[in-house]
């Protein structure tokens, strides 16, 4: 099989076939040195590398509660997420035509099932990630996305990209009781602990280690599909014991692993459009509303810019600039999937890194997104098998998500810099240990911008990064200020 690198060169050095009908004209398949096999091909490859999506984020999300105590039901998640992540999947290949594939992202449903949501009701939480995507749009149409993103230092930019990695780690962690909180009557000044009163105990955590010792050893083996591999097979092992030892419901957690009646049912768009857009600034204030939907904005922001490029790269269609072709196509389709996923209540879909996968099996265009996205709207009425899995045997893929964000991006952060480094360090170290996005993010600018006064370095500030770290530090004292305008 070709690599992307041996195949872009060849592309290069052959001269572009005719094209052999209309996919191939509209899609400029041969132009770019591919075949509708190869491209169809890189799509199933695409699909099965971040297809573990369909089970993950109705977890993530399934494992929050809104203000008034309410958690939105798995099976209507499971159609949401592989309806959105289709749809936007098919838009991205027939507009952006391009290779990348988008989902709910890791890390942005994470601020929506723990931050928005515990504040708001569910339709006012999915109405800010809308509103999160229309300004997206509205950003690209005036050409403002890409001076933000240039505001931005690249070290920081990392930062907040190892910062999420690092975040969902713990939510995996935590969620698959492989860590858990010790009771504040405990007294203790050690606020994790390992497994039960630090001891694991248990099949499900047993199935947790199996499946993130799994997942790790088929990544190091550059085995395609290696996380949707893992999920299924540690559901598999789980129903297994489940029969076999016949363990309380209870003791798995989020979800139980039976096998269904019917693998085939029909989907349950009863979450498809139930949002308010906004009826948050109403629960939270139009300060701490704003800077919710900035804190979704910038989670999706920057990742899905890196995806983009990096997905471009790893294909050959970047130019001598490290342009895209179609690049405002590619980031008004970016901003139209963040809505989408928010008015599916799946939370804001984003380009997926895993489409490499994909164009390491050859895909070039947006051909490839068909196929993808084809196969996520197939998954719809394959509904029933996606809510055997028990929490255990997904979350190993939150670690290994983890990982892989980190280890392609610290290496890029400047450490010798310390004006980079520090805030850098408290941006990653901040949202775990703080279990806020939104915290991190803005420890992270603020730092930044203190420590380019302290070495008198301030004119390498950008305003509108002045303009980001001044509504930060209003967010961090909102309570004093609270206090002295004598608002409750």
């Amino acid at each position: 099989m070709p690599t992307s690198a041996t195949s872009a060169v060849d592309a290069q050095q052959q001269p572009p076939a005719p094209p052999r009908n209309v996919l191939d004209r509209y899609f400029r398949v041969s132009e770019r040195g591919s075949s509708i096999p190869r491209e169809l091909r890189g799509g199933l490859a695409t699909f099965f590398a971040m297809a573990y999506i369909i089970v993950l984020n109705p977890i993530i999300l399934g494992a929050g509660q809104d203000k008034f105590g309410h958690q939105l039901d798995n099976a209507q998640l499971v159609t949401a997420t592989a309806l959105m992540a289709g749809l936007t999947t098919v838009l991205m290949g027939a507009i952006g035509n391009v290779p990348i594939a988008c989902a709910a992202g890791l890390g942005i449903n994470a601020v929506v099932s723990l931050q928005l949501a515990p504040k708001m009701s569910w339709p006012d939480a999915m109405g800010m990630v809308v509103l999160a995507g229309l300004v997206l749009m509205v950003l690209v149409a005036s050409g403002l996305r890409q001076k933000v993103m240039d505001a931005i230092p690249g070290g920081l930019r990392r930062a907040i990209a190892i910062g999420i990695g690092m975040f969902i780690s713990l939510i995996g962690l935590v969620d698959s009781g492989f860590v858990t909180r010790n009771p504040d009557g405990a007294h203790t000044t050690v606020p994790l602990a390992l497994g039960e009163g630090g001891q694991l105990h248990g099949w499900p955590v047993l199935i947790f280690a199996a499946g993130l010792a799994l997942t790790f050893i088929l990544i190091v083996r550059k085995t395609p599909g290696a996380i949707l591999i893992g999920i299924v097979v540690m559901t598999f092992i789980a129903i297994v014991i489940n029969e076999l030892a016949v363990i309380p419901d209870a003791s798995w957690g989020l979800s139980v692993p039976r096998v269904p009646d019917n693998i085939v049912g029909a989907p349950d768009f009863g979450l498809v459009g139930k949002i308010s857009l906004f009826g948050g600034f109403h629960e939270v204030g139009w300060l701490t509303g704003c800077l919710f939907v900035f804190t979704v904005l910038l989670s999706g922001f920057f990742d899905a810019m890196g995806t983009i490029i990096g997905v471009g790269e790893e294909a050959g269609l970047t130019d001598a600039d490290g342009q895209l072709p179609n690049m405002g196509k590619i980031l008004m389709v970016d901003g139209v999937a963040v809505a989408a996923g928010g008015l599916g209540s799946a939370s804001a879909n984003t380009c997926f890194v895993e489409s490499t996968a994909g164009v390491g099996e050859g895909a070039r265009t947006g051909l490839a997104n068909l196929m993808t996205g084809g196969l996520f709207l197939l998954a719809l009425i394959f509904t029933p098998l996606a809510t055997v899995v028990p929490s255990q045997a997904a979350t190993p893929a939150l670690l290994v998500v983890g990982f892989l964000i980190m280890a392609s991006n610290v290496k890029d952060i400047d450490w010798g810099d310390f004006t980079i480094a520090i805030p850098a360090f408290l941006t990653i170290v901040s949202m775990p240990f703080t279990y806020s996005i939104t915290n991190g993010i803005g420890i992270g600018v603020l730092a930044f911008i203190l420590l380019r006064i302290a070495t008198k370095r301030f004119r390498e500030v950008p305003w509108l990064l002045s303009v980001v770290g001044l509504c930060f530090l209003v967010y961090f004292m909102l309570n004093p200020i609270e206090q002295v305008l004598g608002v409750k």
